[in-house]
């Protein structure tokens, strides 16, 4: 691990254990973005040598919370869908990533039905950062060539997460979507 990389590591967790809510998300993310801007840590993980695929490369002990680093060749355009009991902060390394936030318009009892509707949409370009806090939904669209690093607070392949379609109002709920 790089120094940079070790000190937004520690620096995470310090912000993590002293507020797990949104106020040390949001430390997540400014730390997140600092890090964007350490060409050693981007050269290390999204240089031109990167593998394309997702990969964590770190996970705390103490909190829980993982490091993941995104790599596409081709871009893509996801459906909404939440990360369940975890929050998560997307940072963009390379490429740009738009961000649709959704509203659940129903009583959101229903695992199988969801009456969305969108809210607002940003893009995310190299550098920036956001947090999308626990059961916010979300799509992203990204083209070829974008990179991203994404912090969750949990494994998100252990947890149950839900994807939805607007079109047909339904909502699959499972772990890894």
């Amino acid at each position: 691990m790089s120094h940079s990389f070790e000190t937004f590591c520690a620096d995470c967790r310090s912000a993590l254990k002293a507020d797990p809510g949104p106020a040390g998300h949001d430390r997540v993310r400014r730390n997140l973005e600092a890090l964007l801007k350490d060409p050693d840590f981007l050269a290390a993980h999204c240089g031109s040598g990167a593998k394309p695929g997702i990969r964590t490369i770190y996970k705390d002990e103490e909190t829980g919370f993982n490091v993941l680093v995104h790599i596409y060749e081709k871009g893509k355009s996801g459906p909404p869908h939440d990360h369940g009991a975890s929050w998560a902060v997307y940072g963009q390394a390379a490429g740009w990533t738009d961000m649709t936030l959704w509203k659940r318009l129903d009583s959101s009892n229903d695992d199988a039905r969801a009456e969305l509707k969108k809210d607002r949409t940003f893009r995310l370009e190299p550098g920036m950062a956001g947090t999308f806090e626990i059961g916010q939904i979300h799509s992203i669209h990204f083209p070829d060539g974008a990179q991203f690093v994404r912090v969750t607070g949990t494994d998100l392949d252990a947890i149950p997460t839900r994807r939805f379609d607007p079109e047909k109002q339904t909502a699959a709920v499972g772990s890894r979507l």
